[in-house]
């Protein structure tokens, strides 16, 4: 809708008003509030509303990417496009090209977004929160409207994590049309192929939307094929105008041929080999959920959703360093048998949102009341032998060394009131209270059972305040403080190998989030964001040595505190404009000071002091800037990445062993040149140079999954999208 149109519309609105004056039955009108804008913005990034989905949002730092503005590689969810103006957003390359996205801010871990509250439409799809809270469900982000951020200051309503809540949302369809068809079908080098295909449309009250998609590709590596697909259907039955039911079903499922780690002599030599061509990994989730909204009153709404995770992540490998080479062994003629771990997933939540707005004075308020139940079970089979094939087999030979169940149940409960104090001013004080255990039962046959806890208590009540101050509609202050945690995972608990002891004296991770920002875009064609923040983690986990029975073991516990505090600045100027073009700048910029302020590590003499160290992947600066322009229906974008050097771990070791699993990560530049053009309001081309120089870098060294030591991010690549709509 063009300006002219919206001023048509509020004169006959005005006129309205008048008509209905003269009635003296009817003695006001309200009308709906509209704004005039310049719709040629074309910023992917934007604010969320002061309420969403009944949760509090204001005095929060928050963004709202929208997808279709984004001329970005979707089919291979390359982060730092997607996340190309999340100022602090820290991506690390695992699992190969658009299997799934590892995602973190503010110096936190990265893997799989783990620090997140992750959800999709509102629902929660953290696989389970206690056992393993990392998401492996993976949507294709062709089916992706938008991706709301909220940073950690807003844990209260949603869930403990340091690192805030991840929401995807999925596109709608068509609801003037009874059927709607969508494609995007993309090559691209190293194999690539994809094609998204989506269904939708609404029938008398009843709507519905459903996609399907694969993708297949070689991979940048040797021995790095994947492949995936996706499903999704939801119906929508709109009762009336107050209640509304939906029903949704998604599905992922990829496999992934590992290619192995690397040391630095062989990624200096050439970054695209393989050490591993027999290891892979492949998950397969559902999520059913049931989402009931409700609007009481013209004052109160509620929300219920009924959802679940269900699943199974299988990996076959053989482990090892990077120097370890898989060979066949010349006595046997066969290579070594392969490690099976297969975790099994069952959880199920159920959540309620109310929110009601009352008046106190003159002023409007906003109460909020959030409650979850989860309840989980979750099978941990781990160092099963495999057989000694070359392809995807998870078959077992005898009994698996580990084979455990980890049985949560927990109870939360949130309570905000937004106070307006003026019509400008509020203040957003909250509490969570979340009360549960997780109980565990199985084996370890290299761990007497005394020594394996069969409870965790998770009892945890945090605090938060948020405070907002709206200079205008386009400008604001805010600031905030919540509590947050970590809680003891299975992960932590259950050993990786037989010379790493239980520990039954770990503490969970607790902290907060604090911030202060200015948010404005009242100047026309300027845009700006910058927020000051404080990360505090106290009882982080680690490794240290301990002496039992006359022998040195590893042990996890927590090795210190840590301290990040720093600024994220964004800034979006459009500083050419025609009638039908414009030229765009952009910077997303963060400076980090991520340290620990006390704690001990395992070294091999003894235990280490780490005060004063850096966080382990936490880039002291992370920057992404970029010039974008428009003509008529093209949009073209160059953007710059720079990440600045970390370490692999908490000692900071400088310079890397012969395995690679430690040692500084190098600083690292990217270039990517992506266009899309939009040929009709049915047709769209999309074609970008991913890694435009080529340049050899990799993300991290991980201690975990997939293996110690270096894996190498994608070298130059082309990709060609074409869609249209029907």
């Amino acid at each position: 809708m063009n300006i002219k149109k919206l001023l048509i519309l509020g004169l006959f609105q005005g006129l309205m008003a008048c008509a209905y004056a003269q009635n003296d039955t009817i003695k006001t009108l309200d009308l709906k509030e509209f704004q005039l804008r310049d719709f040629r913005d074309l910023s992917p990034i934007a604010p969320l509303p002061n309420v969403s989905r009944n949760f509090l949002i204001g005095g929060r730092k928050t963004e709202s990417i929208q997808i279709s503005l984004l001329p970005a590689n979707l089919a291979e969810k390359t982060g730092r496009q997607l996340f190309a103006k999340i100022p602090g957003g820290f991506i690390y390359d695992m699992d190969g090209s658009g299997n799934q996205i590892n995602f973190s801010v503010r110096g936190l871990d990265g893997h799989r977004s783990w620090e997140f509250n992750i959800r999709q439409n509102g629902v929660m799809i953290n696989t389970d929160i206690y056992g393993y809270p990392a998401s492996h469900y993976s949507m294709p982000i062709e089916a992706v409207e938008k991706i709301e951020l909220i940073r950690g200051t807003g844990a209260l309503q949603y869930g403990q994590q340091f690192g805030g809540m991840l929401n995807y949302i999925l596109k709608e369809p068509d609801s003037t049309k009874r059927f709607s068809f969508e494609n995007l079908s993309t090559v691209g080098s190293f194999g690539l192929l994809s094609t998204f295909n989506a269904i939708g449309g609404k029938v008398g009250k009843l709507t519905y939307y459903a996609y399907y998609q694969k993708r297949v590709s070689e991979g940048y590596r040797d021995n790095s094929n994947s492949t995936s697909d996706a499903q999704h259907i939801d119906l929508t039955y709109q009762f009336n105008d107050r209640l509304k039911l939906r029903g949704e079903l998604s599905r992922s499922t990829y496999l992934y041929q590992i290619p192995g780690p690397l040391n630095d002599e062989m990624f200096t030599d050439n970054p695209k080999q393989s050490t591993r061509a027999r290891n892979y990994y492949s998950p397969e989730i559902w999520i059913p959920a049931v989402i009931l909204d409700f609007q009481i009153s013209p004052h109160t709404s509620l929300n219920w959703t009924v959802s679940g995770v269900f699943g199974e992540r299988a990996s076959v490998t053989f482990d090892g360093f990077a120097n370890k080479p898989d060979v066949i062994d010349l006595a046997t003629e066969e290579y070594a048998a392969r490690n099976v771990d297969i975790d099994n997933y069952h959880t199920r939540t159920t959540e309620g949102r109310l929110m009601h707005t009352y008046q106190l004075g003159n002023m409007k308020n906003n109460f909020s009341a959030n409650f979850r139940y989860f309840n989980n079970s979750m099978d941990r089979r781990q160092r099963g032998k495999g057989s000694t094939g070359t392809d995807y087999d998870i078959k077992v030979e005898g009994n698996f060394q580990r084979d455990m169940n980890l049985k949560s149940e927990s109870f939360a409960l949130a309570l905000e009131n937004q106070f307006y104090l003026t019509d400008q001013f509020s203040v957003t004080p909250g509490i969570r209270v979340e009360m549960g255990s997780s109980k565990m039962t199985g084996r370890i046959d290299y761990i007497e059972d005394a020594y394996v806890p069969k409870t965790i208590d998770y009892d945890f009540i945090a605090l938060g305040i948020n405070a907002n101050y709206q200079l205008n509609s386009n400008s604001r202050f805010y600031t905030g403080f919540s509590q947050a945690n970590r809680p003891v995972i299975f992960q932590d608990i259950i050993p990786g190998n037989p010379m790493t002891l239980i520990s039954d004296e770990l503490e969970d991770s607790f902290g907060y989030n604090a911030e202060v920002g200015w948010e404005n875009s009242s100047i026309p064609g300027l845009k700006y964001n910058i927020t000051f923040f404080r990360t505090y983690i106290g009882n982080r986990l680690g490794n240290i040595f301990v002496e039992h029975e006359g022998q040195t073991f590893i042990q996890k516990s927590n090795i210190g505190n840590s301290l990040n505090n720093g600024i994220e600045f964004y800034l979006d100027y459009e500083f050419m404009k025609g009638k039908n073009w414009g030229l765009n700048f952009y910077t997303s910029t963060s400076l980090m000071d991520a340290k620990y302020t006390s704690g001990e590590v395992a070294v091999a003499e003894g235990n280490q002091n780490i005060t004063g160290n850096r966080i382990e992947a936490a880039p002291k600066w992370l920057s992404r800037n970029g010039v974008s322009g428009h003509f008529r229906a093209l949009r073209v974008l160059l953007q710059h990445q720079f990440v600045g050097n970390t370490y692999a771990d908490a000692l900071n070791t400088k310079t890397p062993p012969e395995t690679g699993a430690v040692g500084i990560v190098p600083s690292y530049n990217v270039w990517d040149l992506n266009t899309s053009y939009q040929v009709s309001s049915k047709f769209i081309l999309r074609v970008g140079i991913n890694n435009l120089l080529n340049k050899r870098y990799f993300t991290k060294r991980p201690q975990m999954y997939p293996g110690p030591g270096i894996w190498t991010s994608d070298g130059r690549s082309f990709v060609a999208s074409i869609g249209f709509k029907l």
